[in-house]
């Protein structure tokens, strides 16, 4: 008897444990979504039609680009640093701009060793 009303015990425990859970992450859902959607209002005030669907472009192609572009705009904006609407130009130059600092230089360096076994050498 008492290992049924033990199994029981854990049995509700476990269910209350993933009720917990599943809450927690719930809530956590609901405030990226807010957060997403915040951001998305933001931008939408900040950039026109034609410069919101290139950074939506560039989102899709290279999304690391179109976050640091998105915060820049967004910081801005909070700066007050946004007179009206950012149009397509200035946005491609923003662009360009990341896209500088982002380069990364590739260098190959040749490591030619001499091998031992050379036929010339006779």
């Amino acid at each position: 008897m008492e290992d049924a009303g033990l199994e029981e015990i854990r049995k509700q425990r476990m269910a209350e444990m993933q009720a917990q859970q599943g809450s927690g992450q719930n809530k956590q859902m609901e405030q990226q979504a807010r957060a997403q959607e915040m951001k998305n209002n933001m931008l939408s005030a900040i950039l026109d039609q034609k410069a919101r669907a290139r950074l939506n472009t560039v989102a899709q192609v290279k999304p690391e680009r179109a976050q640091k572009v998105e915060m820049m705009l967004i910081q801005m904006f909070q700066r007050g640093q946004v007179m009206g609407k950012i149009g397509e130009e200035e946005l491609r130059k923003m662009l360009e701009e990341v896209s500088k600092n982002d380069t990364k230089t590739t260098k190959v360096n040749f490591d030619r060793r001499r091998v031992q076994l050379d036929s010339d050498s006779d």
